[in-house]
């Protein structure tokens, strides 16, 4: 599997450089996703720019990244530019439950967002309020 990890401080950009997300590449592309949240990258912007066509198991995959970053910060997908991967993500319905960005440079200003909104809700008012 080729890709390519951007990462800072808030976010990481994990670039699939693939034409094809498919049975071939999802294993990997899973294990991927689960070594980059043990390692606790806490926002993970995944870039379908590349990708051409989606199966399956490459649904799975983006599901599985989805479940792991739920609880815990940003998952957001952005790229997707190719006319057969957009109409699988809207006939699966996907786009309901994704964060889907167009671009990797609104992906960051929507990561940085939703940053922001966690901590807003994460501060507990005192007992003075």
């Amino acid at each position: 599997m080729k890709f390519s990890l951007d990462k800072h401080d808030k976010y990481s950009v994990l670039s699939l450089d693939e034409e094809n997300l498919n049975s071939l590449i999802a294993p990997d592309l899973k294990s991927e996703f689960i070594f980059l949240r043990n390692e606790g990258v806490r926002n993970l912007i995944f870039d379908l720019s590349q990708v051409k066509y989606v199966d399956s198991s490459g649904l799975s995959a983006i599901l599985t990244a989805n479940r792991l970053w739920k609880d815990y910060g940003s998952y957001v997908i952005t790229g997707i530019a190719h006319p057969s991967v957009e109409k699988l993500i809207k006939i699966s319905r996907l786009d309901t439950i994704l964060a889907i960005v167009p671009t990797v440079k609104e992906s960051i200003d929507y990561v940085y967002m939703e940053d922001v909104e966690r901590d807003m809700n994460s501060e507990v008012p005192t007992e003075e309020e």
